[in-house]
């Protein structure tokens, strides 16, 4: 069993559990009225408007590099994230593997976090989708490697209902059988889900292969600013940051200078 299927085995248990802890019909409701308040921020919009596309992720822990930034909160760093220049954040809400927690997203929002949330998790259940909204996520990220190709497109269209955008996140040539689905963004992720490993040549490899004018995004692995301008060059116009400022003491600030450098 590699990382990936470990997690998303671990994932099935989980949501089974908070299902039942926590019936969908608990919070329907407060969705509902959220609904009736409007759609939220477009991510898409917002990265394919900006002069720099960052994608500013908070991320405590991962499953190759053990704990990034222990003790960091979000209501902290995500509101430095926007005001030095982040056009998106991305919220790892899963706890086993990254230390994340859907009340991240709630807690951004609190502290003053308008512009697009990403609600990164392995979403393998309809019921995580309900999750993401009710905490104020924007976009939903959607991994080919965890879905069916029905499964994708099923949970894509509840986004869509639900007032979410959707990131499809390929790897490899299995995956882009999904890029017909017509997803709101197109991720390309540079790391290997199976070893965690990272090649951010994998974006420049594959990003001819997507539909032009389409919003790419480029995921993991970018840790210097001309690489941004590389991938650029190539089409991309999202890109999602996460270790390279969250390892630093203040990740606002190491995202201000990012941006200042390119």
């Amino acid at each position: 069993m590699d990382i990936l299927e470990e997690i998303v085995a671990h994932k099935r248990v989980e949501i089974d559990e908070r299902k039942r802890f926590v019936p969908l019909q608990q919070f329907t409701g407060a969705i509902q009225q959220m609904m009736d308040e409007g759609k939220p921020t477009s991510m898409s919009e917002a990265l394919t408007s900006s002069a720099t596309g960052i994608i500013a992720e908070f991320k405590r822990k991962s499953p190759s590099k053990g704990w990034i930034h222990r003790d960091v909160k979000p209501q902290e760093v995500t509101p430095l994230y926007q005001s030095n220049g982040a056009s998106a954040l991305s919220i790892l809400t899963d706890t086993q593997y990254f230390g994340g927690y859907d009340e991240y997203i709630q807690q951004a929002r609190q502290a003053g976090v308008t512009i697009p949330i990403l609600y990164k998790n392995f979403i393998i259940d309809e019921y995580q989708l309900f999750q993401a909204r009710f905490c104020g996520a924007s976009a939903v990220l959607l991994i080919a490697a965890c879905l069916t190709k029905d499964e994708c497109k099923h949970l894509q269209h509840l986004a869509h209902e639900l007032g979410m955008e959707t990131l499809l996140e390929m790897h490899n040539d299995r995956d882009f059988d999904y890029a017909s689905l017509e997803p709101d963004m197109y991720g390309i992720n540079n790391r290997n889900l199976g070893t965690f490993t990272t090649d951010v040549d994998n974006s420049f490899r594959l990003a001819g292969r997507l539909p032009q004018g389409a919003c790419l995004v480029s995921e993991s692995g970018i840790s210097h600013p001309d690489t941004v301008k590389e991938l650029r060059e190539v089409g991309f116009r999202g890109f999602l940051i996460g270790e390279r400022f969250m390892r630093e003491a203040d990740p606002g600030a190491a995202l201000k200078q990012f941006i200042e450098e390119l």
